[in-house]
């Protein structure tokens, strides 16, 4: 209602979003290659050793490949162009990868949670030194790729998904090694399984972070880093600005912030100054004390705001 006016702002900054995305994509190729070597390896080590925490250990490496590997494809969708109904491209894609990363994490702690609790009471016998050297070398590879992934300078969901996943294997290395050693040392095959519940216990705080951050960007819950009374204030003390009302604020995908709001604006200040330098100013302003990536104002005279309501649904 009223005459609108669009006016966006960080056209440079959504080119280096996709710059950092292709760097992303070159990290996560790194990784999925050393994961799929290492699920092979503690495969093969899990089968030979009878070790639960070993198994364990390769079945969320599976899943981390799977994450990995979605992660991956993800990226690649993200980077697709808009088209005449997808409107906002296919950015959404990354946090649809996170949020299913997530729900296989919640699936992985439920597994081993439930194994490791079933072999409390009826441990099996673990080859405890061939179980430390599988466990070695999937520390190792799980260093290589959280070293790669920590490089990327983005603060995307989908590459957090896949670093959580790699940072829960790297964890788990760690635990099957400390169960190998005391099963060598002391013979107490419980071990195993309190390792396998560790690993479980570790993980699912990550999961519930990464769906909860997610979820919040599925909502298109305001971004949590933009206070909205902040906005109001600095951009009603924009000259000629009297009134700002309908304020959307969201988050298109983990970097790409937007922003909507109605702005009333005295008739003077329009004949003044026209409608593309008050939206100049109103960029301006949010640009300075906001990191929001993209911003689209309705600009109303105050001379028009009785009609405002009209045609809007309710």
């Amino acid at each position: 209602m009223g005459f609108g006016h669009g006016h966006g702002h960080g056209g440079g900054s959504v080119g280096g979003h996709a710059a950092g995305r292709a760097a992303d994509r070159r990290r996560l190729r790194w990784v999925l290659g050393v994961t799929a070597s290492v699920l092979v390896i503690e495969v093969v080590g899990a089968l030979v050793t009878g070790s639960l925490a070993l198994l364990a250990d390769a079945a969320h490496m599976a899943t981390d490949a799977g994450g990995v590997l979605l992660a991956l494809g993800a990226s690649y969708l993200a980077a697709l162009p808009a088209g005449r109904r997808s409107t906002f491209g296919y950015h959404r894609a990354e946090v649809l990868a996170a949020l299913l990363n997530a729900v296989v994490l919640f699936v992985v702690c439920g597994y081993l949670a439930w194994n490791g609790i079933s072999r409390l009471t009826d441990p099996e016998d673990v080859e405890a030194g061939t179980m430390v050297l599988f466990a070695i070398a999937g520390l190792v590879a799980n260093g290589v790729s959280l070293t790669i992934l920590r490089r990327s300078d983005t603060d995307s969901l989908n590459m957090r998904g896949a670093i959580y996943e790699v940072m829960a294997d790297l964890l788990g290395s760690v635990t099957a090694i400390v169960a190998g050693v005391i099963i060598w040392a002391t013979g107490w095959l419980q071990a195993d399984s309190i390792a396998s519940l560790l690993i479980a216990a570790m993980i699912l705080p990550r999961a519930a972070i990464l769906a909860r951050d997610a979820t919040v960007v599925l909502l298109e819950i305001a971004p949590a880093g933009l206070d909205l009374d902040d906005l109001d204030h600095h951009l009603r003390h924009v000259d000629g600005v009297v009134d700002v009302h309908d304020v959307h604020a969201w988050t298109i995908t983990s970097g790409i912030a937007t922003l909507s709001a109605h702005v009333t604006v005295t008739d003077k200040a329009l004949a003044e100054r026209g409608v593309g330098r008050i939206l100049d100013e109103l960029g301006a302003c949010t640009a300075a004390h906001f990191d929001v990536r993209h911003c689209t104002f309705q600009i109303e005279p105050v001379s028009h705001s009785a009609h405002e309501n009209l045609g809007e649904l309710h």
